[in-house]
Order: structure tokens, then sequence, then C-alpha cells
């Protein structure tokens, strides 16, 4: 299953040291299911494409001196500008499609994902940008996610717009923003087995305070359904807090917990 791959990795290959090849989201995904699922925690299989296939789609097509091109002397503050270059370069991307080669690879993983779920597997096909965030930066939600994918055709389909979403015009104006060179950060794409939301809920652990920094809190946020409702503000989901000393102890420790809307 993992011989002689050039552009894919599975998570169980993956390390929070290949950010470089993987991205921050897919290293810490290859990290999780490489320490915890021998643990006994259930998470997701799945494999990253690497940010070498992003550069393979661009030179394959020979479009990347037009990318260039495109974001030379761009001024952000002239938005109509920004979203014409925005959009001319994600449509580059686009048109350049996904290479034979690399399509083969990502088509035999993607049946080994249904060999081990079922036939047309449902998927997430996740952005994971290779910049690394900063104290003061973070990519996370820069680029596309795209869900509920399923067979052959709309999952190289969602490949190609995950890729061309490097070049969202919130994603260029960021970069902008924190002085990254937009032909240094790459795209890797995370593709991993969908969980049933609609069977319980779905959320988001940050494992400090996210308003103060402390760092002896982990912070939850709960809803039914997709957890992508939270992460795109489309509802006020239910918060709990939990004291990292007083859970390591044995003891209840839920120190605070608010109700979101049920609408």
């Amino acid at each position: 299953m993992k011989q002689n791959l050039k552009y894919i990795r599975w998570y169980e290959e993956i390390t929070i040291k290949d950010i470089p090849l993987v991205g921050g989201k897919n290293a810490s995904l290859g990290e999780m299911y490489r320490e915890l699922t021998p643990q006994g925690i259930k998470i997701p299989h799945g494999f990253a494409v690497t940010a070498d296939a992003y550069w393979h789609v661009l030179t394959s097509a020979g479009i990347l001196d037009k990318l260039r091109e495109t974001m030379t002397g761009l001024d952000k503050s002239d938005v109509a500008d920004l979203a014409r270059r925005g959009k001319t370069a994600r449509n580059l991307i686009l048109s350049a499609g996904i290479p034979d080669d690399l399509w083969a690879e990502i088509r035999d993983a993607y049946e080994q994902l249904c060999k081990e779920y079922g036939a047309d597997a449902d998927v997430a096909v996740r952005s994971s940008a290779t910049a690394e965030d900063l104290p003061t930066a973070s990519f996370a939600g820069q680029q596309e996610t795209y869900l509920n994918i399923r067979g052959y055709q709309a999952l190289k389909e969602a490949c190609s717009k995950c890729f061309a979403s490097l070049f969202t015009d919130r994603a260029i104006s960021y970069r902008i923003d924190n002085n990254f060179d937009h032909f240094k950060v790459a795209l890797s794409i995370g593709v991993m087995k969908m969980v049933r939301s609609d069977l319980a809920t779905s959320g988001i652990i940050f494992t400090i305070d996210t308003e103060t920094g402390f760092r002896d809190v982990v912070f939850i946020t709960a809803c039914y359904g997709l957890g992508e409702n939270i992460v795109q503000g489309a509802l006020n989901p239910d918060e709990y807090y939990v004291f990292k000393p007083t859970f390591r102890e044995g003891y209840r420790a839920i120190i605070r917990k608010n109700l979101g809307d049920k609408k």
C-alpha cells in the first residue's frame, strides 16, 4: 500500500517534523494518528498529498511564471485588483488539472481507504499550507476544505480546488500582511474519512484558553452536525472549559460550560 509513492504519505508515516512536506494541519493529524491510535483513540485514517504534488501541478502545466506575473505589483488595498488577480491565479491552477501520474497515486490511495471503510467512502478533502504558524500569524482557515466527497471524479475536482485555494483573496492578503512570499508557501492536501457527525455531535478542541492563553485548561466547542458550522461562525456552539490538573487527578474537571443556540 505504501511502496514507491512519490506524492502520497499516509498519516501513520507523518510526524510534526514534516510541516515543509505536508503542511501544519496534516503534520498534526499524522502526529495524532501515530501517537494516539495505538492507545485506542479512534482517529479517521487518511493520507496527505504532499507539497511536492502542488509544485508538480504548476510545473507540469507550465503556469509558474504566469502565476508570478499575476502576483507582481499587487496592491491589496485595491480590493477589485486583488479579486481580479486572485481569480486569475485560481483559474490557472484549476485549468492545469491533476497530472496523470499524480492522479494515479491519489486514486490508488483513495481505493485503499474504500477497502478499509467501504465502497465510495465519503472523505474530507482538506487544505494544509506548508508555512509554519507564527505567534502572530496562523494559516488556519485561509484555504478551502471540502466535505462529504464521494467517488473518483468528485475527489479529483476537490483536489484541484484545494490547490487553487492557496490563492483565495483572503490567503493572498494574509500572506502580504505577514510578509510571506507567495512562492515560498506550497499546499498539501489531506484526504481523510468523514466522521458521522449526524449520529452525535462534532466540535473543536483548543488545548489552551483562546482568549487569555492560560495553559491549564482545554477549551471545547461542540454543536450538532458538522464542525464546519463552528469554523465558519454559522452558529454559537456549546462551550466547555476543562481544568487539566483536576482531570489528571481523576476528578470532575469541567469548570465552566455555556449552552449555545439550538435553532
